[in-house]
């Protein structure tokens, strides 16, 4: 049996599971990163690189498995232009309210127009 692939999201700190409540409750089924670093792990339970078809554990920061989702669409958008299902599916109440969460959630990135973001969209398959 082939080990499946890991995924965290990570909350204000170690305790938020707000993202992963979302997700469990079919509000969120997409996530972004930065695309130059979507293929790198995160450590032992967030492996990067995921593909369409992907079935991905998700944990949470204490490392415990929450749920499972199945990759269904990946893809590279930059910041300023990105589709409209990509912060409907963030769960976010607009396009603006997307770009505040990842400028709050992302202060390290020169967050500018251009700045290139790999979209991942999922759907939960197991709680």
């Amino acid at each position: 049996m082939n080990k499946l692939k890991r995924m965290q999201f990570w909350g204000k700190d170690q305790d938020d599971d707000s993202l992963i409540i979302e997700i469990m409750e079919g509000k969120k089924t997409a996530t972004a990163c930065k695309a130059d670093e979507y293929h790198l792990s995160e450590g032992e339970f967030d492996d990067g690189n995921w593909q369409v078809g992907d079935i991905v554990e998700v944990y949470d920061l204490r490392e415990k498995l929450r749920c499972k989702i199945e990759i269904t669409e990946v893809y590279k958008t930059p910041f300023g232009n990105f589709p409209d299902k990509l912060w409907k599916e963030e769960n976010c109440c607009s396009a603006e309210h997307f770009r505040d969460a990842h400028r709050s959630c992302w202060p390290e990135y020169d967050l500018r127009d251009d700045f290139e973001m790999m979209a991942t969209h999922f759907k939960l398959i197991d709680n």
